[in-house]
């Protein structure tokens, strides 16, 4: 890949990384013992009637699905970030061939190409 290419990607990593991190903030709160690791702050709404205690473990519990995506995807653009500074960045971590530069566009930290992710999904 040529660099012209690798820095377009790696200007859109970036990009994904601030706008993940800041959506994490919107749903919880890094752990200071474990920098880059959010939980879902628990909504208190100060009643204790039975259903806004419901409607707080509802919301706890969507804002932490939530928030697991998002620190998911920031996982997969720091992998992918470290895969630009390793030299494998764009190349399918399974059949090590290159990954199309459409997906690449389309989802700039992906790690596998087509294929293999369609065999992958097909079997989960």
């Amino acid at each position: 890949m040529m660099t012209e290419q690798l820095d377009h990607f790696k200007q859109r990593l970036f990009e994904e990384k601030t706008r993940l991190t800041q959506e994490l903030n919107d749903y919880g709160k890094e752990n200071p013992n474990e920098p880059g690791k959010y939980s879902a702050v628990y909504p208190e709404s100060g009643s204790n009637s039975e259903d806004d205690n419901a409607m707080e473990i509802a919301e706890f519990v969507d804002d932490a699905t939530i928030e697991a995506r998002i620190q998911a995807e920031l996982k997969d653009v720091d992998s992918a970030l470290k895969a630009m500074d390793n030299g494998t960045y764009g190349i399918c971590k399974y059949c090590k061939k290159p990954i199309d530069e459409k997906r690449l566009e389309a989802r700039p930290a992906s790690s596998s190409c087509i294929s293999c992710k369609k065999v992958l999904t097909q079997e989960m």
